[in-house]
């Protein structure tokens, strides 16, 4: 496993950007009240998900299998005992579903823990490889199966999101949601959960 802070570009520049839509957000609302985010968790196989509060330990012990892609780029089961440097962002990690599909997950750590420990910053599930309907029907977001969640349902659900018939988007105090959607069936085709933190990306 990379225990070396991530400096990829493109992870900075996103970071960068969520963190200045929150500022602007907290500034615009001028009352001095609080607005109480809601989490929208995903379900694998019936087992909650929740980006910012699950641990890697909990799916572990839930029965799905976690790996991560080493030095080397060899992908290895997970050591839950590994330590975690503090204030660093760990990307590579993946939940299992299937032969053909995998969720993509990330880490942020703002003190040292062991990786077992450490809680799940981001979750991004593609399903382009997947044609199984049965496997497909296993994952939800927010309640709804991934199956039944199409383009005019994610409209009707989230009426205050933003986007095109591809994509549809929010950007919250702490939680950026994205639904990615097939332009030709409005089938939904992928999405990603991200929390952001204040990690210190220079140190």
């Amino acid at each position: 496993m990379n225990t070396k802070k991530t400096r990829f570009l493109p992870c900075l520049l996103l970071t960068a950007l969520m963190l200045f839509l929150s500022a602007c957000g907290q500034a615009d609302g001028g009352s001095g009240q609080e607005t109480e985010e809601i989490l929208l968790p995903v379900s694998i196989n019936g087992k909650e998900v929740r980006v910012g509060e699950t641990t890697v330990q909990t799916l572990l012990d839930e029965g799905l299998e976690v790996s991560w892609v080493d030095e080397n780029y060899n992908r290895i089961t997970v050591d839950p005992a590994t330590q975690l440097e503090a204030n660093a962002y760990y990307t590579g990690g993946s939940v299992k579903v299937s032969d053909n599909m995998s969720f993509t997950i990330s880490l942020v750590t703002e003190e040292a823990v062991s990786l077992g420990q450490a809680v799940i910053a981001r979750l991004e599930l593609n399903m382009a490889a997947e044609d199984d309907e049965s496997v497909l029907e296993t994952i939800s977001f927010d309640s709804v199966p991934v199956t039944e969640l199409t383009r005019e349902r994610a409209g009707e659900k989230y009426p205050d999101w933003t986007g095109n018939e591809v994509m549809w988007l929010h950007y919250g105090l702490e939680y950026k949601y994205g639904l990615n959607f097939d332009i030709s069936t409005g089938s939904l085709s992928g999405f990603t959960v991200e929390r952001t933190y204040g990690v210190d990306w220079n140190s």
